[in-house]
């Protein structure tokens, strides 16, 4: 080809082959030079094409400066239902009121007319905020659908409202305690809506995969129409015998389901404004107590099983125990040797604190341990405290830790360890999620023999028929109790006037299926001249809530057993 053009170069053929030559050789550059220009410009419109499209979506988000991601603000929860599908908490849509400052016109304007609809706002932070240079602010979270109406009627300018989500509790405070709450950017902070965030939901809302069709309710233990008997009852007691503070649960002695809980004075979750009071904490496990004659169930099954002691042995309350400065006194002293079933019937403090010496103070302790008194309890709700003990058990401890006093510990794990007595000797942590006794036993761990909780089962159900449990009697139910009446330590003594009342119960309690305990906090006697132990305001209570839950509960009414049946078994 160049030959061919330097040839051509002396003549006009030459010129046309030569021209003919580059326009050969323009042709293939151009096509190559084209490709890489559109290559260029592909890339080019996808680089520009995602920042636009991240910043059209940024832009949509109407960040607060200095606040939260919008995706935490709007982020879904699921659905918290009862173990029957009833609806615990849900989400629902509401209106937040926010402001552009750079697009008021006149902030003083603006702010007088807020006022009309939204008195309670704060004039002085807010006019700041409306005159600042920001370019978005939020006025108010969450505005009631009358209020919206009535703020869009002003027709202020810069003014807007942003569709968000606010989780709402049709149950109010029937549950409050277990359900928990969520705070204004609709995460939980409390109960089991904390433990949702606490199991990933908090990860999904962050990555914004918090997609309301694909969140599953949660499905609790909770039996609702449980949860309200109980709670119904509690508030009559509190009020009938005038108690600053009660307490109740109703637990699955084969698969620790809770399946109602409630502790007063509680919150409204759609208004809690007063959850964080010192009072309206859950004593059933985020408050620790000295349990009373309620442990005096758990040392004499100590001794039963540790072969010290059987339903024949005797044990002298002639006379108080004198230990170090301290006298140990039986409340309603019977001045003689006791059996035990007598011990427990009379909820003896001497009778008890005999057996509890016919082990050494290691066993003891050990024991309360491996029955879960000792421990942090281990369970869903993350409101759960840990139980005192002295740091060292001498036998002054031991004597009165046989009858309740000296070991703080929660109610529901009183409960726990009590379904261990009766269930046949399995410790099962409680639960708030569905489980099945299969799943149960899986993680249960034997604690004592079944001989010996067929002879505590016999024990309970002998002092709800000749005890100080009598006034918790449901016939037909087959009601098992202990009841223990602990005097409050105020300023570092134990007070003669301030009670923290038990009553533990088991039932039908020839075949557990459920236990029962109810405590209230410093009860009053119902009437002058009256007590105020707990075989006479705790007790009848417990005997309430068995009467008109155990149907609810699937058990049918027996009223062909025998304490003697159990008695013979026993021995």
């Amino acid at each position: 080809m160049i030959g061919r053009w330097r040839k051509g170069k002396q003549g006009d053929g030459g010129e046309a082959a030569g021209r003919i030559v580059i326009e050969g050789q323009a042709k293939a550059s151009g096509g190559r030079g084209r490709s890489r220009i559109v290559m260029t410009m592909a890339v080019f419109f996808c680089l520009y094409g995602a920042i636009a499209g991240r910043l059209a979506f940024l832009g949509m988000q109407e960040l607060e400066e200095g606040g939260p991601g919008p995706s935490r603000v709007t982020a879904s929860r699921p659905d918290i239902v009862d173990r029957n599908g009833e609806v615990l908490a849900t989400d629902i849509n509401t209106a937040s009121l926010y402001a552009e400052p750079r697009r008021i016109v006149d902030a003083d304007e603006a702010l007088e007319k807020l006022l009309t609809v939204l008195p309670d706002l704060n004039v002085e932070q807010t006019y700041n905020r409306l005159k600042s240079d920001a370019g978005f602010i939020w006025l108010r979270r969450q505005l009631s659908p009358r209020q919206q109406q009535a703020i869009m009627q002003l027709g202020i300018p810069g003014v807007g409202f942003r569709t968000e989500k606010r989780r709402f509790y049709p149950g109010g405070p029937t549950a409050a305690h277990i359900v928990g709450l969520v705070n204004v950017d609709n995460k939980g902070i409390a109960g089991m809506e904390k433990y949702v965030d606490d199991q990933g939901l908090a990860d999904l809302q962050a990555t914004g995969l918090a997609i309301p069709k694909d969140l599953e309710p949660v499905r609790l233990s909770i039996d609702l129409r449980v949860q309200h008997i109980v709670r119904d009852e509690l508030e009559r007691a509190m009020e009938r015998y005038r108690a600053i503070g009660g307490g109740a649960v109703v637990l699955s002695a084969r698969t620790g389901e809770v399946l109602a809980m409630a502790s007063l004075p509680d919150y409204d979750p759609n208004h809690p404004f007063n959850a964080h009071e010192k009072d309206r904490l859950n004593r059933m496990s985020a408050g620790v107590y000295e349990m009373g004659s309620t442990f005096k169930g758990f040392t004499l099954a100590m001794a039963l099983d540790a072969g010290t002691a059987n339903l024949n042995s005797r044990f002298d309350a002639t006379r108080p125990i004198q230990i170090a400065r301290h006298t140990i006194r039986d409340f309603h002293g019977k001045g003689r040797v006791l059996t035990v079933p007598e011990v427990f019937i009379y909820s003896s403090n001497i009778g008890t604190a005999r057996m509890a010496e016919t082990v050494s103070v290691e066993h003891h302790r050990a024991f309360f341990r491996k029955i879960g008194l000792l421990d942090r309890m281990v369970t869903e709700l993350p409101e759960v405290a840990r139980p005192t003990e002295p740091s060292e058990w001498k036998r002054i401890h031991q004597i009165t830790i046989s009858f309740g006093h000296g070991v703080a510990t929660t109610p529901l794990q009183t409960a726990m360890s009590a379904a261990a007595m009766l269930n046949g000797g399995f410790l099962i942590q409680p639960t708030f999620l569905p489980r099945d006794v299969k799943q149960a036993m899986a993680s249960a761990t034997p604690v004592i023999r079944e001989k010996t909780s067929d002879m505590m089962r016999y024990l309970f159900r002998l002092n709800v028929e000749k005890g100080s449990g009598r006034r918790a009697e449901v016939p037909g139910y087959f009601v098992g109790g202990k009841t223990g009446t602990a005097e409050k330590v105020v300023n570092g003594r134990y007070s003669n006037d301030k009670r923290f009342n038990a009553f533990l119960a088991g039932f039908p309690v020839n075949d557990p299926e459920y236990i029962v305990l109810v405590v209230l906090d410093e009860p009053k006697p119902e009437k002058p001249g009256m007590s105020a132990t707990s075989g006479l305001n705790t007790a009848p209570v417990v005997g309430n809530i068995i009467r008109r839950s155990a149907a609810l509960l699937g058990v049918k009414p027996d009223f062909g057993h025998e304490s003697g049946a159990l008695l013979v078994s026993s021995q």
